[in-house]
């Protein structure tokens, strides 16, 4: 016998594929009573007034359709209540939040923003990413250096002419160390693991590589949870943010930095700390 109202799980046709953490968290969740289950955001005529909660889990094509999802979001907004609100949504969608990370002194990876018409820079030594504002699992991303620049500045202009914004980031020297996925469940930090580098071929866009290499777990230091609990601060409904993830990584100087924040579908890594399946269970009852 269930015990409280339904309780969905958002995902995706590729997240019921691939998402091997959604299993485990309605398990766990029907375990403690909760009627709980996983269902496409994009089901068709699926009646989400009919449900208590929804829960982001694993949109993981959010990117490619974004306006269609944004629509999503706010028709589910109006009708139930929704984790993360739709304001938090919204405005992690694209990764110009990391300038408002910023502006607010949170350290971050230096990064430039090059708009549809705006000119066309790019760093002349050293190597440094390009990638687009909105994606997922690196998707668009490639890794380039100094004397690569022309190939770099294509990549820029293909994104520019599908209306996208691009970004361009130094490539961290201390990034084959790993970077840091920093686990927030219910406005607490929960778990840390840390994955090897994803771009590791140069000049190429690969969108069927791994996007969480070598996953281990991890004991964040004092200063990546203040730096991580520090941009969460920055988003909008900071208080509503149930479910977050901070990718944090080294500087040259060995400070944290925020790669991202992942505040829409994170990946949890939760087949890899059952205590955070458990934190997960404990955030969707107390909500």
């Amino acid at each position: 016998m269930f015990q409280t109202g339904r309780v969905i799980l958002a995902t995706s046709t590729v997240g019921l594929d691939k998402d091997v953490d959604l299993p485990l968290m309605v398990d766990a969740l029907r375990a403690r009573g909760v009627d709980a289950a996983a269902v496409r955001w994009d089901a068709a005529d699926y009646d989400w007034s009919a449900c208590e909660r929804v829960i982001i889990r694993s949109t993981w094509d959010y990117a490619d359709r974004l306006d269609e999802y944004l629509s999503w979001v706010d028709r589910v907004s109006a009708v139930t209540r929704l984790h993360n609100p739709a304001e938090v949504v919204r405005w992690s969608s694209d990764k110009r939040y990391l300038q408002d990370l910023a502006d607010q002194g949170v350290p971050t990876a230096p990064t430039t923003f090059i708009a549809p018409g705006d000119d066309v820079a790019l760093p002349a030594n050293g190597q440094f990413v390009v990638k687009p504002t909105v994606s997922a699992g690196a998707r668009g991303a490639a890794r380039y250096t100094g004397d690569q620049v022309a190939l770099a500045a294509r990549h820029v202009r293909s994104l520019n002419a599908a209306g996208a914004t691009a970004m361009v980031q130094p490539y961290l020297s201390r990034i084959a160390e790993g970077e840091r996925a920093l686990v927030f469940l219910g406005g607490s930090f929960s778990h840390a693991t840390r994955k090897g580098p994803v771009l590791t071929d140069i000049g190429v866009v690969d969108n069927a590589r791994v996007a969480h290499p070598d996953l281990v777990g991890h004991q964040p230091s004092a200063a990546e949870i203040e730096l991580a609990t520090a941009a969460l601060r920055v988003a909008p409904s900071r208080d509503e943010v149930r479910v977050a993830r901070v990718d944090v990584a080294l500087a040259d100087d060995g400070s944290p930095v925020v790669m991202e924040l992942e505040l829409i579908e994170p990946n949890l890594f939760l087949t890899h700390n059952p205590a955070g399946l458990r934190s997960f269970a404990d955030m969707v009852q107390g909500l």
